[in-house]
């Protein structure tokens, strides 16, 4: 039986749900980077993914007219696939050097997708199975998919940048500081870290 197209086959069954992780060394994140160097595709999905917490349905909606002119913290205007919410992004140097690198790689069009395969654009399965290649490919343990960028962006600025938690509640738009943390697979640190503390 065929499947509605767009719809991902390795999803799991409504009502369950199989949780990726954040990578969460600095150290991962550059051998993934330094994996990647030679592909300006993919290392600029990879950059955008762990910069930003757009979605990969969202990354994968992308058009070059978008960021073809973006300067360093300067804003996007994205409309979210899941929410239909209008919202801004803001692109940090990481970011726009990246797609400066993607965009001088070949002849990309105004109307073009950023991001886009032999079949066209890339689609939210293929950023999965890339994101688990590249995790496997540098020895990764854990369980990694495209929702890892989003939640390695959140978890970076959690623990590496000390972002308060009420902020990144607003980035998620998520509706408590605990969905928040759990997202994040910080909060089960924090709290074996308490009892680290002594008096």
């Amino acid at each position: 039986m065929s499947m509605p197209k767009g719809e991902n086959r390795n999803a799991p069954p409504k009502g369950s749900s199989i949780k990726v992780q954040p990578i969460q060394k600095t150290e991962d994140i550059n051998k993934i980077k330094a994996l990647l160097k030679n592909n300006p595709r993919n290392l600029c999905l990879f950059t955008l993914g762990i910069n930003t917490n757009l979605r990969a349905s969202d990354l994968c909606r992308l058009k070059v007219s978008q960021v073809k002119n973006v300067k360093p913290m300067q804003d996007i205007e994205i409309k979210e696939k899941k929410t239909g919410k209008t919202r801004r992004i803001t692109l940090n140097k990481s970011c726009v050097d990246s797609i400066s690198k993607l965009l001088n790689s070949n002849g990309h069009k105004e109307n073009d997708y950023l991001f886009v395969g032999q079949r066209g654009r890339l689609c939210p399965q293929t950023i999965h199975a890339l994101v688990k290649s590249w995790a496997k490919s540098v020895s990764l343990k854990g369980n990694y998919g495209s929702h890892s960028l989003r939640k390695t962006w959140g978890y970076h600025q959690r623990v590496t940048y000390s972002v308060p938690i009420p902020i990144l509640m607003t980035c998620f738009n998520h509706n408590s500081q605990k969905q928040t943390l759990d997202y994040l697979c910080v909060q089960p640190e924090e709290v074996k870290n308490v009892y680290g503390n002594m008096i």
